[in-house]
């Protein structure tokens, strides 16, 4: 039985047959970064599942450190946009079963339609550490319209355990790879230029990392002015960030004075290369090749594992995966 069962059948069925959600951590420095991914949720939404890859392990390590997390899942326009608060667990003992979950979960239509030959070979992309998310509270609005006034919640029971993380692996993460990491500035125009939703990340007062569309923004000489809805339940000050699809993030601090929102920016994280070019999730140039390859070597040694062997026939998939691509009118065959 769902931990979630209160909530209203629209927004379960929202919960069950979404794709995509914003999945926010917390940096060691306090600051909330939040990424596009796919989710996975358990039977009977116990867990909110989301994954990483080995290769780039921060979204896991931060979550790790600090299990607080959020997760934004949006519909359609007449659909409800629900706001997660929860508690991670990171899953990466077991290398080999997290390849093939991800597999069955994620793994039968892909990016640019690589033939599975092909796709097969990104074992850099298929080692997956999974982290699965607990709700601790959620919030929730019957459309993103709605939004100007204070949301619905439910809170878990307040007995409510919590699962704990795998063990750390022994040793240091491997050192990150050195990615394009323009000024901001030059970065600005080419994020608004794309016409890319924007996501607006803080921290709210129980040490959450919320997040949350902009409706509309502008840049200003020290970042961005941004319009968010007025219903929001948690403050918008402090530490934050604003991403555009994963591809150009901006950190800094935000504002929010006579309903005016200001983010001052300080920097912008670097840019994955698969990101704005997801063909080199199948075929990466030399030099981002070698750099997922040599992490990849040092996480699982790290962990006293092999690098999993991804299988020549595919896992078959979920019912949930089914019921993710029927939303998407994608046939899984």
């Amino acid at each position: 039985m769902s931990i979630l069962q209160e909530l209203p059948a629209h927004v379960l069925d929202l919960m069950r047959s979404g794709c995509i959600a914003e999945y926010a951590t917390v940096s060691a420095a306090g600051v909330p970064i939040d990424t596009p991914v796919l989710f996975f949720p358990s039977d009977g939404l116990r867990t909110f599942d989301v994954a990483t890859g080995l290769s780039y392990p921060a979204k896991a390590e931060r979550a790790r450190r600090n299990p607080k997390v959020g997760l934004l899942i949006e519909g359609d326009p007449d659909e409800p946009v629900i706001a997660i608060a929860g508690m991670a667990a990171v899953r990466d003992s077991d290398l080999q079963a997290n390849v093939e979950r991800y597999l069955s979960e994620a793994g039968h239509v892909l990016p640019h339609d690589p033939d599975w030959s092909l796709a097969r070979q990104a074992v850099w992309y298929w080692t997956r550490i999974i982290i699965e998310i607990t709700p601790a509270r959620v919030f929730w609005w019957d459309s993103a319209a709605a939004m100007d006034a204070a949301p619905q919640h439910w809170d878990a029971p307040a007995k409510t355990c919590y699962p704990a993380s795998d063990p750390a692996p022994a040793g240091t993460v491997s050192e990150p790879s050195k990615w394009e990491q323009p000024p901001w500035q030059d970065l600005v125009s080419q994020a608004l230029g794309r016409g890319a939703s924007g996501h607006l990340s803080v921290v709210d007062a129980e040490g959450y990392p919320m997040t949350v569309r902009v409706r509309a923004m502008e840049a200003t000489e020290t970042g961005f002015a941004l319009d968010l809805p007025k219903g929001l339940p948690w403050r918008i000050d402090g530490k934050a960030s604003l991403t555009f699809q994963g591809n150009e993030t901006f950190v800094g601090e935000v504002t929010e004075s006579d309903s005016c929102v200001r983010l001052r920016v300080d920097r912008t994280l670097p840019i994955l290369p698969m990101t704005p070019d997801m063909s080199q999730l199948w075929e990466p140039v030399p030099h981002t090749r070698e750099n997922l390859m040599r992490r990849l070597r040092h996480e699982t040694e790290r962990r006293g594992l092999p690098i999993p062997s991804i299988p020549i026939e595919r896992p078959p998939p979920t019912e949930g995966y089914k019921l993710r691509m029927a939303r998407r009118n994608i046939s899984h065959e």
